[in-house]
């Protein structure tokens, strides 16, 4: 499938007047055509069953060099997939995209994508790790992203409850920052954590919360029986 041939599927379910509520609510000067996210998810789902992995990675390099929203969603959406063999093209492709990062749907659907990878290989961690340096705040929020199925293990194997504690040390460091996605991300993942572990997560903010903004606090106790807000 060519990249033209991708386009003009998703354009067939541009829904009129959809595109200017998009560009306002998203704010990320670029083009948006106007499309539900379940028309995206379904043609994807039918691109993914019909491209061979290699096909798969350059339609979604392809679409993502357009800048257009929603064939960036698409591009991640092709590459969401637990079961991928080979799959370092794939990792290499996601990773490739960080710098582009600019707005938080298109962040959250190229780390979704980027979540499958790392379960696939946690030795890639290291290499998430070096984004926590990182001088974008899209890609140091992405660091957090990507590890969100590390905090939903009930039952974590000694790797994965090695990684749960060195995201956490992320967070910690993360926490003094002030920007309103970081503390965000911080937020979010205490809060996935505390559905499993949530004497971590309590431990965790008798620490640290008084550095966290407040709508951090609130969000990352929120199924917790203390406040901390």
């Amino acid at each position: 499938m060519t990249l033209d041939d991708a386009l003009a599927r998703l354009e067939a379910y541009i829904e009129p007047g959809r595109a200017e509520g998009m560009a306002n609510y998203h704010k990320v000067p670029r083009r948006y055509l106007g499309i539900a996210n379940p028309a995206i998810n379904d043609l994807t789902k039918q691109w993914r069953q019909t491209l061979t992995v290699e096909e798969r990675v350059t339609l979604a390099r392809d679409l993502w060099t357009t800048d257009i929203f929603e064939a960036r969603l698409a591009a991640a959406k092709l590459l969401t997939q637990a079961r991928i063999r080979p799959d370092d093209a794939v990792w290499d492709l996601i990773k490739s995209w960080l710098p582009d990062l600019d707005s938080w749907a298109i962040a959250d659907h190229a780390m979704m994508a980027g979540q499958k990878r790392l379960t696939a290989d946690p030795s890639r961690i290291e290499e998430v790790a070096t984004w926590t340096e990182a001088q974008s705040h899209w890609i140091r929020r992405a660091a957090m992203v990507i590890t969100l199925p590390f905090a939903h293990q009930n039952n974590p194997k000694p790797q994965e409850e090695e990684i749960r504690t060195r995201v956490l040390g992320w967070a910690e460091a993360y926490v003094q920052d002030p920007d309103w996605f970081i503390q965000k991300s911080v937020a979010w993942w205490l809060r996935e954590l505390s559905k499993h572990d949530p004497e971590r997560v309590r431990a965790f903010l008798k620490a640290n919360a008084s550095h966290m903004k407040r709508f951090a606090r609130r969000e990352a106790s929120k199924y917790l029986d203390e406040s901390f807000g």
